[in-house]
């Protein structure tokens, strides 16, 4: 008769096992626990002040649970409580703890910072384990849901509008509450208190409320943009005055106007979010959506993302050169090479790219894949040709064919390993300042499984 091996549910252990045979010795779960212990936590370990009460959870154990599920796709506070029940390997990192899901969000949100500067320790990591060369680097955006539905925006011109129809419905309410005091004062006298107003009446006051601060909040924002706009064209005015007086003559056509930004107003259809107002809704091939634009930009040697960062506009032209001064920020060196779509075309970057000594392939147009690509030029360069006009002859060359076809192999398969294979496409806090800090620990997460990818084979 076949025998088996032994299996007995219900057999008691005299002494538990140890927590260090509960997973293999190249588990993920090991790694983490290992790098974390060398990354520098004194900003959330400081964050504690309070010697009174029960003693909190331990930082570093939460920062392991928390980048532990980033890199496995496990985001929600509420799933990774359950996980550190159910999971064996939650269940290492924690050894044994187990933090609500409350005490988990809350970590998250108290020490947004700090589990944001993870992404500079780690990638210096990767840069001291030869993972970073900076000599070609892919930079791209991809849109990501804000926690908000598009549903709970209202555009400028609806706000003025629906502002005028509440304070009517409101202004009847209350109309139609003092009737209906003065019919009760003649049938039961003037005892009755009537102090709370009807919840019909709260309701629009709420509203009316909510749109008049998203009202003013836009209109803010059209006052500093004006400014912004005004106080360039001071400087437009001030070159042209400066290159008349060079040249001796001047130029035709009227100056740079400027307006007062005091007079600014919104355009109609300017839109605010009510449920995360620094949101915008952003196009994407399957159609719009509430939320942010996440800039990347990645190194070519291992797919490493050596710069991150997120921006409520949605169109990217003006993410290039700060994404590229964050590597140097960072990691004081530049790289020497840089590929962009047509995204980030703007003479200006080109320009930027130019001062930073970087060779720089930034396509002008969004070529169509049924479209035959122009015949590579001829003979030396003009002379008198633009530097967008130099950028456009280089990428029609042969080499600078090549070199702008690694794009996509260098940041795409990036944008899906983190939104296809890791699930991450929403994300969970509001506001530009959490979200950012939600996008470096993903990037953390990313550049964390290359590490480990990499010491694994070392």
């Amino acid at each position: 008769m076949k025998t088996f091996r032994p299996y007995q549910p219900d057999q008691l252990l005299l002494l538990p096992p140890s927590i260090q045979e509960w997973l293999p010795a190249h588990h993920l779960a090991r790694f983490v626990t290992e790098v974390v212990d060398e990354l520098d936590l004194s900003a959330s370990e400081e964050w504690y002040t309070e010697e009174r009460g029960y003693p909190p959870y331990h930082p570093r154990m939460m920062v392991k649970v928390l980048v532990y599920g980033y890199c496995t796709g496990t985001y929600a506070s509420r799933r990774l409580a359950a996980k550190l029940i159910e999971d064996v390997a939650y269940r290492y990192l924690a050894a044994g703890n187990q933090p609500d899901f409350r005490t988990i969000s809350d970590f998250r949100k108290e020490h947004g910072a700090g589990l944001a500067g993870l992404f500079e320790q780690v990638l210096k990591l990767c840069r001291k384990a030869g993972l970073v060369k900076l000599g070609r680097v892919a930079v791209d955006g991809t849109k990501m849901k804000a926690n908000a539905s598009k549903h709970k925006a209202m555009s400028y011109g609806r706000m003025v509008e629906k502002e005028r129809e509440l304070k009517r419905e409101i202004a009847e309410l209350f109309a139609r509450a003092e009737a209906i005091d003065r019919e009760d004062d003649e049938r039961y006298g003037r005892d009755r208190s009537g102090d709370e107003l009807p919840e019909e009446l709260q309701r629009r006051e709420s509203r009316l409320k909510k749109i008049r601060e998203a009202k003013a909040a836009l209109e803010a924002e059209a006052k500093q943009q004006a400014a912004r706009e005004a106080t360039a064209a001071q400087q437009r005015i001030v070159e042209r005055s400066r290159e008349e007086q060079r040249r001796g003559r001047r130029f035709g056509g009227k100056p740079p106007q400027i307006a007062d930004p005091e007079q600014a107003v919104p355009e109609p259809q300017a839109q605010r979010n009510f449920t995360d107002p620094e949101s915008r809704i952003q196009k994407t091939p399957d159609g719009f959506i509430q939320g942010y634009t996440a800039v990347l930009a990645v190194d070519e040697a291992a797919q490493v993302i050596v710069s991150q960062h997120v921006t409520p506009s949605a169109p990217e032209v003006n993410e290039l050169l700060p994404a590229l001064d964050r590597i140097r920020q960072v990691l004081r060196r530049k790289p020497k090479q840089v590929v962009a779509d047509a995204g980030y075309w703007s003479e200006s970057n080109v320009e930027g790219l130019a001062q930073r000594d970087i060779d720089g392939y930034v396509a002008r147009h969004r070529s169509k894949h049924s479209e035959p690509p122009l015949p590579p030029p001829r003979g030396r360069i003009p002379a008198k040709l633009s530097l967008a006009d130099r950028m456009q002859r280089k990428l029609r060359t042969k080499a600078g064919r090549a070199v702008y076809a690694k794009r996509k192999e260098i940041v795409e398969p990036v944008n899906g390993q983190i939104k296809q294979a890791r699930g991450f496409r929403q994300f969970l806090r509001r506001g530009i300042e959490r979200v950012g800090q939600e996008w470096a620990l993903i990037c953390t997460a990313h550049n964390l499984l290359k590490l480990q990818k990499a010491w694994g084979t070392a």
